[in-house]
This record gives C-alpha cells, sequence and structure tokens, in this order.
C-alpha cells in the first residue's frame, strides 16, 4: 500500500500543477494526476485516493459531482483551485484562489479527509449501537453564526478581516491580548480562532501554545494571519498547532473563507463528538470512563475493519497501558492508581479525533481505533495522548508527592487478510515490548 496515491490532481496540462505534485509526493501525499474528467474517473474509481485537488475550469459542468459519485463508497473530498462560480464552490469541499504552499494543501487535505472519515466513522458506530438495541441519533448542529475568535492589536487589516467575517454570517470576538483571549475561551465556545502574526508572532505563539495543553480547547482550529510579508517557517507553526497560515497578501474575504471553512468542519465534528457523547451513559460502555467497553470495542473493530476493506482505507490499532513499575506497583497498594483511571479515561476521550474509537480493554489498558490511518501517524497520536497524561499530577494522598502515570504504547496496522483480533493482538504484543 505503501506507493498508493493519496490524492488525485486534475489538470488541463501538467505544468500547472506539476512542482506542487513534486512537492507533495516529498511531504508523504503521492500523487496521481490525469488532464481530462474521464481520465480523472478511470483514476478514482481504481486507486484508493482519499482526495482530488482539480484546476476549476479543467473539468466540465457536473464533473465534480460526477468524481464524488466514481469513488463511492468512499468520500471523496475536493479541493479546487482558482475562480469559482457558486454552483462549483458547493460542490468543492474548499475553493482556495491561488496555489497554496505544498504545506498548506497537505494539512488542508488532511483535514478535509478526517471530516470524510468522519461521517463514515459516524454511520459505522450507528450501525453497531443499532445491533445491540441502542438508537444513536442524528448529530444536532446549532444553528447560531459561527463563532470566531481574533486575537491580537488593533490593525486596519485584522479589522478588515473581522468585517469579512461578519459579512459571511459569522460572529467575530475580538480579543486585544492573550489574557482577553483566555478569558472569553474559557467563557464561551467558539468554532476557530485567528490569531493576528505580529513581527516575532509571541502572543499568538503564546495564546497556541496554551490552547494546545488544554484538553478543551486543543480542538478548535487555529489560523495564523501574517502581517508581514516573508518565508515564515510554516513546518514550525503547524507543529505548534496551527491548522491554517494566511500569508500577508492574502485578502481579507479568503482569509475569513478559509477560517469558516475551518470552522464548519469544526462544528460538524463537534457534533459528532456530542451525538457519541450521548451515550456514554449506556450499559454498553465501561462504566468508570464512558468509554467504549471490551466486548463493544470487539464489534466495533470488526466493523471498522470491514469499512476499511470496502472503502480500500487504512487501519491502526493503538494499545496504551500502565507499566509495571516500582513507581505504579506503590500507588497501586494504596488504591490510587485506581481512582486515577477514571480521569485518566476522560483524558483519553477527550483527546482522541471524533472518527477515533477508544476503549477501555481492562482496569489499566485502552486501545484505540484509528480509521484511514497508517502506522507512523497512528503512533504519533498514541504516543501525543500519552505525553498528555504524564504531563498531568494525581493524587497520591495525605503527606505524598503526586504521581504521573507514563503509558506503554503499542502499534499495529492493519495489513491484507488480517483479522481484527490478530491486529489487536499484534499491538498488546507491542506493549509487553516496550
Amino acid at each position: 500500500m505503501e506507493s498508493d496515491p493519496r490524492v488525485l490532481v486534475v489538470a488541463d496540462a501538467d505544468d500547472q500543477l506539476g512542482s506542487l505534485c513534486e512537492d507533495m509526493d516529498r511531504l508523504g501525499w503521492r500523487t496521481v494526476t490525469a488532464r481530462s474528467l474521464d481520465a480523472a474517473l478511470l483514476a478514482v474509481s481504481d486507486l484508493p485516493v482519499d482526495a482530488a485537488v482539480v484546476q476549476l475550469g479543467s473539468v466540465p459542468e457536473g464533473g465534480l459531482k460526477q468524481l464524488r459519485r466514481a469513488a463511492a463508497p468512499r468520500y471523496l473530498s475536493i479541493l479546487g483551485l482558482g475562480a469559482a462560480s457558486e454552483d462549483v464552490a458547493d460542490a468543492c469541499d474548499l475553493v482556495v484562489s491561488t496555489d497554496p504552499h505544498p504545506l498548506q494543501m497537505a494539512l488542508r487535505l488532511e483535514q478535509m479527509t478526517r471530516a470524510a472519515v468522519a461521517e463514515e466513522e459516524f454511520m459505522l458506530r450507528r450501525a453497531t449501537f443499532a445491533a445491540h438495541g441502542v438508537d444513536l441519533p442524528e448529530p444536532a448542529m446549532n444553528d447560531r453564526p459561527m463563532q470566531v475568535l481574533t486575537a491580537g492589536a488593533a490593525d486596519r487589516r485584522f479589522l478588515a478581516l473581522s468585517n469579512a467575517l461578519a459579512a459571511a454570517g459569522a460572529e467575530a470576538v475580538a480579543a486585544p491580548t492573550p489574557y482577553t483571549a483566555f478569558d472569553y475561551l474559557h467563557e464561551r465556545a467558539f468554532d476557530a480562532a485567528v490569531l493576528w502574526g505580529d513581527r516575532d508572532h509571541a502572543p499568538a505563539l503564546s495564546i497556541a501554545a496554551g490552547m494546545r495543553r488544554n484538553t478543551r480547547l486543543y480542538h478548535i482550529p487555529l489560523t495564523l494571519y501574517l502581517r508581514d510579508e516573508g518565508e515564515p517557517d510554516l513546518i514550525d507553526l503547524f507543529e505548534r498547532g496551527f491548522a491554517d497560515v494566511a500569508a500577508a497578501e492574502t485578502s481579507e474575504e479568503e482569509a475569513a473563507e478559509r477560517v469558516l471553512a475551518l470552522a464548519r468542519n469544526h462544528r460538524r465534528r463537534q457534533g459528532l463528538r456530542r451525538a457519541l457523547d450521548a451515550i456514554r451513559g449506556s450499559d454498553l460502555m465501561d462504566p468508570e470512563t464512558g468509554l467504549f467497553s471490551r466486548d463493544l470495542f470487539a464489534a466495533h473493530l470488526a466493523r471498522i475493519a470491514k469499512g476499511a476493506g470496502v472503502r480500500n482505507r487504512r487501519l491502526s490499532v493503538c494499545v496504551l497501558r500502565v507499566p509495571d513499575n516500582e513507581t505504579m506497583a506503590a500507588v497501586r497498594k494504596g488504591g490510587w492508581l485506581e481512582r486515577a483511571m477514571p480521569q485518566i479515561g476522560a483524558m483519553v476521550s477527550r483527546l482522541v479525533r471524533v472518527e477515533d474509537t477508544a476503549a477501555r480493554l481492562s482496569s489499566e489498558t485502552f486501545a484505540l481505533a484509528l480509521p484511514a490511518t497508517d502506522h507512523a501517524a497512528a503512533r504519533l497520536t498514541a504516543e501525543r495522548i500519552a505525553a498528555v497524561i504524564a504531563c498531568t499530577a494525581f493524587d497520591a494522598g495525605m503527606n505524598r508527592s503526586p504521581f504521573v502515570v507514563e503509558l506503554d504504547v503499542g502499534v499495529a496496522e492493519m495489513t491484507p487478510g488480517e483479522s481484527p483480533a490478530a491486529l489487536l493482538e499484534r499491538a498488546s504484543i507491542q506493549v509487553l515490548a516496550a
């Protein structure tokens, strides 16, 4: 599967997007190109591409809808490049007027793909719960205007961005300092945040770092709007948690649309999360953590594996287990580790993506099913969750220092013909070897 392309690029001529394809290939988003709609339809029918990047104008009217139908049952995310009519824009998940930086392209494609996988996963979970006699209702979507936090010192262009957001129907709340930004973030729910990139980005980086450390704020998409022209270190900015970086020359209208695309995706995913969280009190779930119980996880993992085969998507499983060492043995004796496990389980639940399934396999062992995720990405996800938990101090009793839990991690990616049970067993064996 390593040679399978992830992105279909549709353009009239190779030189239009040739350099972008080369850069995307280097970033791990292997590409396949098509110069016509017919060639594109064949590609999405035969290859497991996650998304399509389409030079608007290179396909006839109705072509984008044909592309989606040809990819079914896998949902094909479409990113359009260039000027678009309202009908064409509606057929795309996102439209960008100018060619974005490859890193930005990769990140947006990842966001769109995860949104599509989340929708697929919701349908799978409805089927799993229905098989156990539980109805999982459709997500209730909040119909109030998109709530966007704009943080940074007052500036003509930043104020113009707020006006563009308001003109698009969003409610923009301005915070001039990091302190006021966090006051707002703790007082109300936001669908997205835009941080004004000052000359050293220090205030924006401070806010981003604080949000990354907070499990409630972690998933809010962040956009950095640069003030000065230049070549920022995009890798560093994306690693710090930004979902998008708008260059200084980006118009306020386009920046607003990109922010709102992130906001709409976030709100939908939050709606899915609320719908899934609504059944946390079900008898099918683990009573202490609200995570999937062992038996329910086994049933759902089988359904995910079957769906991955039908849609030709990857599937990885992670196992996280409390280590058997002297420190943990000491806190087990007093029952303090047992008291901490519900909080650890709750943290795992908040830190996973909407489309990921978290379960409690035993008193001190958790498992994650990560659809459309390869081994490397799954390990990063599991290690990130373990790192956040390792930063939390748990009570060890009177006159004793708090303790931390550094979970051991095992990861396995499903191979062709492998059973779900064998996949989970491989991940468990890795934990024992850690």
